[in-house]
């Protein structure tokens, strides 16, 4: 496994590759360790959780160096990121018992309730874009519940992995309650087969996420699958737009643009469109594109270079099928991880920008004549994980996002993610929620008690 730095191309790091003799031999460790976590009380784990978040915010800043060098992200969202982390240990430390309290629910019984408890061992196949904060928004609840996991990450950040394994080590959990497994994409489906694996959880591409479930299935464990997005950015015609503006250029540029919840289509009517390609391209043309090391940076490389050659060919496709190009799409090599940022208009079905999900900085515009064709080419879509609509009247806001085909709607604000709510999608985006209350039951027996 070779850790590769994107804006030298140079390898930070190698790490060995777990045999299947050593996967086996890591799962057997880690069931051990959970079947004595399971036992305890929930008052009991608690405090592990605080400690873990004291240790985030302790290392934030080596921490976030390592993400900025292993994936690019720009240093003060990778400082952000690891708050991020911190915050949802937080969450959880104080909300776990009333999340998993029992509930009590009136039958023919003298007493019968529901009640939560752990499953097992939770393998977790996560991506590079957010090394720490998927792990996290999967762990925290995770093993408040009860369970154990195992991590198969990224391939491109190995040294986020065993960070993360150290963080929990290092908080006192037990020593194999979160494992990290070395290893390619091409083993999970041995560990999903492994009898102690409960169940598995996946944030990645549709591509992945059928191969998952197909394995998962056939062994009969549940999964929870949180894959792409082409989130709709919808402005109306009475948007506040000098705010739309400014969350615009957030929500499409954040982590340069490589998030399953970025928006990516912005959705615009005709009598706000010029006004919004003007003010976006001035907002965009201060940006300032550097090493992500640099506090001053505002963009820095893509993960990988294949991704910028991918997001290049879907810019390139769409201005040849008529698209208009008003800014950027001229990376300075193809050798490169740098993208410009991008801003494309008139964009129509049939375009790889109006289909496809673009991983990188491209705001495409498209076009409608009034708030009903926005419902409807935000809905034309294979993905459903989130969106936001622009508008002041904000019961029009709300009756709008009811009839959005996503997880997620946020309206006059930027999508996110936040441990007090649930977050997953519908469609090609995946299924099952992660966070909140909703979040925190995926992963475990829900269990009625009925006395007679």
């Amino acid at each position: 496994m070779k850790s590769i730095n994107p804006v030298t191309n140079s390898v930070i790091k190698e790490y060995p590759e777990h045999s299947s003799t050593k996967i086996k031999s890591i799962i057997e460790l880690v069931h051990h360790d959970w079947s004595s976590w399971k036992e305890t009380t929930l008052e009991s784990r608690l405090p592990f959780f605080k400690n873990a978040a004291n240790i985030l915010r302790e290392r934030k800043a080596s921490f976030a160096r390592l993400i900025t060098e292993e994936m690019g992200k720009i240093i003060r969202e990778s400082l952000s990121e690891i708050e991020k982390c911190a915050n949802a240990c937080d969450y959880y430390a104080e909300n776990a018992k009333a999340l998993l309290k029992d509930q009590v629910i009136p039958s023919d019984a003298s007493r019968s309730l529901i009640t939560f408890q752990p499953l097992g061992i939770i393998l977790a196949v996560m991506p590079w874009n957010f090394p720490f904060w998927q792990v996290f928004r999967f762990a925290a609840p995770t093993l408040v519940a009860g369970n154990a996991a195992v991590l198969k990450h990224a391939s491109n950040v190995p040294g986020c992995a065993t960070a993360i394994e150290e963080v929990f080590r290092n908080a006192g959990f037990p020593e194999n309650l979160f494992r990290t497994l070395m290893i390619p994409s091409s083993e999970v489906k041995t560990v999903i087969a492994n009898p102690k694996i409960a169940a598995v959880t996946l944030t990645g591409s549709e591509l992945a996420g059928s191969e998952v479930a197909a394995v998962a299935g056939k062994h009969i464990k549940k999964t929870l699958l949180e894959l792409g997005g082409s989130d709709a950015f919808i402005i109306l015609e009475d948007a506040d737009m000098e705010k739309a503006v400014k969350t615009a250029i957030t929500a499409r540029m954040i982590n340069q643009g490589q998030s399953c919840i970025a928006a990516k289509r912005f959705i615009v009517v005709d009598s706000r469109k010029d006004e919004f390609e003007m003010r976006l391209k001035q907002a965009l043309q201060s940006l300032r594109i550097g090493d992500p090391i640099d506090p001053l940076t505002d963009i820095g490389p893509l993960a990988r270079i294949d991704i910028a050659v991918e997001i290049h060919k879907q810019v390139q496709q769409s201005i040849t099928l008529g698209a208009r190009l008003i800014l950027g799409g001229n990376p300075e090599t193809h050798q490169s991880c740098y993208y410009p940022p991008t801003l494309i208009s008139d964009i129509t079905k049939g375009m790889a920008v109006y289909s496809e999900e673009t991983f990188g900085p491209v705001f495409a515009i498209i076009p409608v004549k009034d708030e009903k064709e926005a419902i409807k080419v935000a809905n034309d879509s294979a993905f459903g994980l989130g969106g936001s609509i622009w508008t002041k009247n904000l019961q029009k806001g709300e009756a709008i996002a009811r009839k959005i085909e996503t997880g997620a709607v946020f309206v006059n604000g930027l999508t996110k993610s936040d441990p007090r709510l649930p977050f997953g999608g519908i469609k090609r985006s995946g299924y099952g929620r992660e966070l909140g209350e909703i979040g925190i039951h995926e992963f475990v027996n829900i269990k009625t008690i009925w006395i007679g």
